[in-house]
């Protein structure tokens, strides 16, 4: 192993140990940082010079998707952040490389915000509970799935998690009576969500219904997922068989954004929306009914207000409306 693989690995597990990051931070990192290093052929830090990292970003650049896509801005900047935190690493640990405030990200085109207006936002939270299968009874699962599929919805309008937070949470995690959820998220940081009184009606009425033992407050019923957890509670309640906690798995992220998709498509809204557009939604609905944006950065878990002010958009509207109510009302 060269002294920069071994480097590498040190790094990785710095970010764990020290950094508090999560697996999927790491091998993000780990995947980011080998492509520098197969691309250079480097044997030491000290040749990592700026010469070095200008043609890694024209090579960059060059790398083409299967679609034949380039590698998008964002994704090209992950590279260099991944990159420059190396580097950054070395250098607390007194190893001449070159200096990590050398490395500049690409400048990032403006990101736009999608969000739902207040009819289609309607109709995609009712969707659910007007399809065909809504008045079926639960024993054919049909029910309890529409009952999840709502509270879904729901609980992504009124926290704003990420899906990835969604996915993940734990029934012991929320406290129905607090209307509150704790919700693990980026770089493992834990905040404080609440939940509006639709969301935390269709959540009870969702976990009332459940009668299994799986921990994820979010689970698969169809047919062969709704098979397994019925007979994990059978066999819990007889005591034959003991099944692991690890052993047990809620709805992926995946699984999520698409039943978003299916709901979008059945309530008739022509835009894309995904969970992250509810997350938008969120941010939005607090900003115009009067929110500052701090109270909307902690809400969201955004490290910095930086990220949440992408949501100026709403602001901006209000002023223009400030400025048309109040200014320039002497002239003629």
């Amino acid at each position: 192993m060269s002294k920069l693989e071994t480097l590498l690995t040190d790094f990785l597990d710095h970010l764990i140990i020290e950094k508090n990051r999560s697996e999927r931070t790491r091998r993000n990192y780990a995947f980011y940082l080998k492509r520098f290093f197969e691309f250079a052929h480097l044997a030491s830090p000290e040749q990592i010079t700026a010469d070095v990292v200008r043609k890694y970003r024209l090579h960059l650049h060059g790398i083409r998707m299967p679609q034949n896509e380039e590698l998008k801005s964002s994704t090209q900047n992950y590279h260099l952040i991944a990159l420059r935190s190396f580097l950054k690493y070395l250098s607390k640990r007194d190893i001449k490389t070159l200096a990590p405030e050398k490395i500049e990200l690409g400048k990032m085109p403006e990101r736009q915000v999608s969000f739902l207006e207040q009819g289609d936002l309607e109709r995609l939270l009712s969707a659910p509970m007007k399809t065909e299968n809504a008045s079926k009874k639960s024993a054919s699962g049909h029910d309890l799935v529409q009952l999840r599929d709502k509270a879904i919805l729901e609980l992504l309008f009124s926290t704003g998690t990420r899906v990835s937070e969604l996915a993940s949470i734990k029934r012991d995690e929320i406290n129905l009576k607090r209307d509150e959820l704790s919700i693990e998220g980026k770089g493992r940081k834990w905040r404080v969500v609440f939940l509006s009184n639709q969301a935390k009606y269709w959540l009870k009425m969702y976990l009332d219904k459940r009668v299994d033992v799986n921990p994820y407050l979010f689970v698969p019923h169809d047919r062969a997922g709704e098979a397994r957890v019925y007979k994990t509670a059978r066999e819990e309640m007889t005591g034959v068989k003991k099944k692991k906690q690890t052993d047990f798995k809620g709805l992926t992220p995946r699984s999520i954004e698409r039943l978003v998709l299916r709901y979008t498509k059945a309530a008739g809204i022509t835009k894309k929306v995904s969970p992250h557009t509810l997350r938008h939604s969120f941010a939005t609905d607090l900003l115009r009914n009067g929110a500052d944006i701090r109270s909307v950065q902690a809400l969201l878990g955004h490290s910095s207000i930086t990220t949440t002010q992408i949501y100026t958009h709403v602001t901006d509207q209000a002023l223009r409306a400030v400025h048309q109510s109040f200014h320039g009302k002497g002239r003629k």
